[in-house]
């Protein structure tokens, strides 16, 4: 490489390192940039190869320049690309990795590493009955927009559910969404601005991430025990970094499948009253539970929690319906921007998804569907403890395993090898914002039965 084509190169390089973090929000509109000589000594390269960088990103209008202050991010940022918000050295750990293969996955294709149960593990002639009244409907629920807050039947009869888990909310307090993922996006409409700290859990659900970095919110994780947050780091990290939201789930953890106990739900709302904490307590596998485990927003009264809910676990990921809970004011709020973002609901959604709730068959198939989970658990557990893939602790519902692989074993290499053998798994770090996973593997048990899956495992681990 000649010279002239080094330096170029070297400048360039500056460029997308600075490009990277203000998609990141790790610089935000009106922060300072790193000096010009702290930036050289942390690349090791020379300011004049900063300066240039920097002058080329100012005549982009990326960055504005203070003479005798320095450099600052321009207060109308670039458009936000969630690629460059995302690690680029290792794509199997990217959390976009495991969504876009298993959903472009075909039907030969294995998915032990997606997060829906097969077709044949869900209620079809529920659906199908389901449709054949909506087919016979009146005009207007196959035609009309739904009303804003979505079917008054389906929201009483999610209200009636809900307190059968001690949550006490009126119909005019639930507010119907397109999905889970849907409801979350609305309330980060409505909470956040771009730069605002949010909380998860480390490991969580990775779509959590691509959320919040499309609304340029600053992600910190907090790590996950078997009973809860770790509360210690939970307080110190409330203190240093004041987040606006945390996002949780207290039943059935995503990935762990670890379950909130109750002492440490009260201490976690007394430490979000303290610091004036919003939580947004995601719900999507309430059904899945044999005994139902605390409830953040019951204890809370949905003060300061936000209850969300689903319908693509149980019933089918093709009916798209959610649903948040919160406080009157709030609904009102999110509804203006449920009519801004997407106008009317999904009726036709709605009047599905109420047809099937409401017949007596699927408390039967959620009864059988539990009862199959936990052997299923069971078997795939003991498997992959054969294969010396460790549970990190036996869930007491749901279809996720959190497993140790083997010591030197990376999650990422293992999944790489596996999709050329058409099996899409989920490294753990595609969970873990501080990256700490890398030997962790989190199995859907129900698409991890078939043979092919252990012997892939096998060749892999040289076992």
């Amino acid at each position: 490489m000649n010279e002239e084509l080094a330096g170029r190169t070297r400048v360039e390089m500056v460029m997308a390192t600075i490009r990277q973090r203000i998609a990141g929000r790790s610089l935000t509109p009106g922060a300072r940039l790193p000096s010009v000589r702290g930036l050289a000594s942390s690349m090791k390269l020379s300011t004049s190869t900063v300066v240039d960088a920097y002058e080329r990103l100012v005549a982009e209008g990326a960055i504005l320049s203070r003479p005798g202050s320095g450099f600052y991010v321009a207060n109308q940022a670039a458009p936000f690309a969630l690629a460059e918000a995302g690690p680029k050295l290792d794509r199997a750990v990217d959390p976009f990795w495991i969504s876009r293969q298993s959903l472009e996955a075909d039907d030969a294709d294995l998915k032990p590493g997606c997060g829906w149960l097969p077709p044949s593990w869900l209620p079809g002639d529920g659906m199908r009955r389901a449709l054949r009244t909506l087919a016979r409907a009146e005009g207007s629920a196959l035609a009309d927009y739904g009303s804003p807050l979505g079917l008054p039947p389906l929201r009483q009869l999610i209200s009636r559910r809900m307190g059968e888990r001690g949550i006490e909310a009126s119909p005019d307090q639930i507010l119907l969404a397109e999905s889970g993922t849907q409801a979350i996006d609305l309330i980060c409409r409505f909470l956040l601005e771009p730069g605002d700290t949010v909380l998860v859990d480390d490991p969580c659900y990775f779509n959590f991430h691509a959320l919040l970095r499309a609304h340029r919110a600053k992600i910190v994780g907090v790590p996950y025990t078997s009973a809860g947050p770790d509360l210690e780091l939970f307080a110190q990290t409330l203190a240093e970094h004041r987040p606006r939201l945390y996002i949780t789930n207290s039943a059935i953890h995503n990935p762990t499948g670890a379950t909130l106990s109750p002492v440490t739900a009260h201490r976690l709302l007394k430490l979000a009253d303290q610091f004036d904490l919003t939580i947004i307590e995601d719900d999507i596998f309430a059904d899945f539970e044999y005994t139902a485990a605390p409830r953040l927003a019951a204890f809370d009264g949905l003060e300061r929690v936000i209850h969300i809910g689903s319908f693509s676990k149980t019933l089918s990921a093709s009916a798209r319906c959610g649903f948040v809970a919160a406080r009157p004011e709030w609904i009102d709020g999110l509804t203006d921007l449920k009519i801004a973002t997407s106008f009317g609901g999904g009726r036709m959604t709605a009047e599905v998804v109420l047809n099937v709730l409401s017949d007596g068959g699927y408390r039967k198939h959620m009864e059988t569907l539990r009862q199959r989970l936990a052997r299923t658990m069971a078997e795939v557990s003991a498997r992959l403890k054969g294969l010396g893939i460790t549970p990190w602790l036996e869930p007491q519902a749901g279809m996720f395993l959190w497993c140790r692989l083997p010591d030197g074993i990376d999650a990422a290499d293992v999944a790489r090898a596996a999709l050329e053998k058409r099996i899409v798994l989920a490294p753990g770090n595609a969970f873990s914002l501080s990256q700490s996973a890398t030997n962790f593997m989190r199995f859907n048990v129900s698409q991890t039965l078939d043979a092919r899956v252990f012997a892939v495992l096998a060749d892999v681990l040289g076992r």
